[in-house]
């Protein structure tokens, strides 16, 4: 048959598996284990008396736990050997009672730690070990550390002391929280949040975007309303906080799809050098709760949510409210008010938040609207998104394409001058010059009955108020993008650009 395995992988299969009910059926003393050997001679028949104590860490501290134990182990006067164990494959995970008692183990080999290449920065990392045993002699004695990281069949990362009083041990992973505080990777740097494949919080070290103000074309009044909630605070927090008033603060930027309010938060988070700056999206969304508690042990701290009506739909719209809905507010009350945190929220649909975030003080303080861009905010765009483009483009043509664009948004104008490259790359491969003729083109094509659904995705003439929750359009009939375009774009559809 052909799905059937090879003889020589059914015979190894085979064996394998002989080996594993072999193992299953076997007396289990651990007394030849040459790992259960070395923890219990090392501790000694005092250290083996004492409880082990275990300390479950979420995976993503990771690294800061080894930056911990590195910290930790080159202290004056304690001495750490640390020894690798080789686990059997596809076995799960190992505990220091197991070790202590040598009981119920599979059959264990000491090894060379193993180590886990771990980011620690943008552009480096750290090898954290991912099974081992740390021998240490200090001021305490000689006991025994286990460190446990995530793997395959063992999801979680995990701490263990035996060999000490439970209260001593409690001191020393106590310790080892306190170095990993202060000594946090993640601390002032920009963080992607995403979900691991088991469900946890993974983050990504992520390179500020390098936006200046000059690349936010937005009106002058509502850029400095949004920089002064998010940025004014840093500047003036000593002087807020003496005078009684409160740090944590909520922004919320919302309007139709691809006005810039994305484009707007990348140029706040490089701007907010001194923040821990965590931004989640889409599925991350449900991990608000952890991250949140993460933001307040490296404040100050930024935590952008996109999208966020994917989460804070009005509870009256549903059969049942979100779970994630109640964490998110509980994040935003529970953070102290001296405590130097933004929450950014983003949203499409601003009428269906739910009252509980968008109208009470101290979780949403300022809202602001992100328009379609006016006249003068096309001609910016245009040269904005043409800047290393080579056009050749007089007063004239630029007037009829600022007035032809009318009622679009940021994200068609940029299109607009990828879509002239292309026609201006048609005629000349060189790319020699992107002019007037072919910005009508690239218009005409785009204005075109027949692209309709293209300009519903650049969010032109989409009425907020007809997405639903995280800003995609329902399907059906009868969504004809001029619906809800400006007049001024239909009456020039065909004007002198439009052939």
């Amino acid at each position: 048959m052909p799905d059937q395995a090879p003889d020589h992988q059914a015979r190894e299969f085979a064996a394998a598996f002989r080996q594993f009910l072999d193992w299953i059926h076997s007396p289990a003393t651990g007394e030849d284990d040459e790992v259960v050997a070395l923890v219990r001679d090392y501790l000694g028949a005092d250290g083996m008396e004492h409880s082990v104590v275990t300390r479950d860490l979420p995976p993503f501290e990771h690294v800061n736990l080894q930056t911990a134990i590195d910290a930790w182990s080159a202290r004056a006067g304690r001495t750490v050997e640390v020894r690798g164990i080789a686990l059997p494959p596809h076995f799960g995970g190992l505990s220091l009672q197991q070790l202590v008692a040598g009981e119920s183990l599979p059959p264990l080999r000491l090894t060379a730690p193993a180590l886990t290449d771990l980011p620690n920065g943008p552009g480096s990392t750290l090898g954290c070990l991912r099974l081992a045993v740390l021998l240490v002699t200090d001021q305490d004695g000689r006991y025994v550390v286990l460190v446990q990281g995530p793997s395959e069949h063992q999801p979680g990362l995990n701490v263990e002391v035996a060999g000490l009083p439970v209260d001593q041990a409690q001191r020393l992973l106590a310790e080892l929280d306190r170095l990993r505080a202060e000594l946090n990777v993640y601390r002032g740097h920009l963080l992607e949040v995403s979900l691991s494949p088991m469900g946890g919080v993974a983050l990504t070290f992520a390179s500020p975007p390098g936006l200046t103000r000059d690349d936010v074309v937005l009106p002058d009044s509502v850029l400095t309303r949004v920089e002064r909630h998010a940025l004014g605070v840093a500047g003036h927090r000593a002087k807020l906080l003496a005078a009684g008033q409160h740090l944590k603060r909520g922004l919320l930027l919302y309007g139709p799809p691809g006005t810039g309010k994305t484009h707007t938060t990348r140029y706040l988070m490089g701007q907010m050098t001194g923040y821990t700056r965590l931004v989640l999206t889409g599925r991350a969304l449900v991990a608000v709760g952890d991250v949140t508690d993460l933001a307040r042990v490296l404040l100050p701290a930024v935590i952008v949510l996109e999208d966020v009506d994917l989460v804070a739909e009005e509870r009256s719209l549903g059969p049942a409210s979100s779970p994630v809905l109640f964490d998110l507010l509980d994040a935003m009350d529970g953070a102290a008010p001296d405590a130097d945190l933004l929450f950014l929220l983003t949203t499409n649909r601003a009428d269906l938040l739910e009252p509980a975030l968008a109208a009470r003080p101290g979780r949403v303080d300022i809202a602001v609207e992100i328009a379609l861009p006016d006249a003068s905010a096309r001609r910016r765009l245009l040269t904005l998104y043409g800047q290393n483009v080579p056009l050749a483009l007089t007063d004239e043509d630029v007037d009829l394409a600022v007035e032809r664009t009318d009622g679009t948004t940021a994200s068609f104008l940029k299109e607009l001058i990828r879509r002239s490259v292309l026609e201006s790359l048609h005629d000349d491969p060189d790319l020699t010059a992107v002019t007037g003729a072919h910005v009508a083109r690239a218009l005409d094509d785009m204005l075109d009955d027949a692209q309709a659904v293209t300009r519903t995705l650049l969010g032109v003439g989409v009425d907020p108020t007809d997405l639903p929750a995280g800003g995609a359009l329902r399907a059906g009939p009868g969504r004809a993008w001029m619906a809800y375009a400006r007049r001024g774009m239909v009456a020039r559809r065909m004007g002198p650009y439009g052939g």
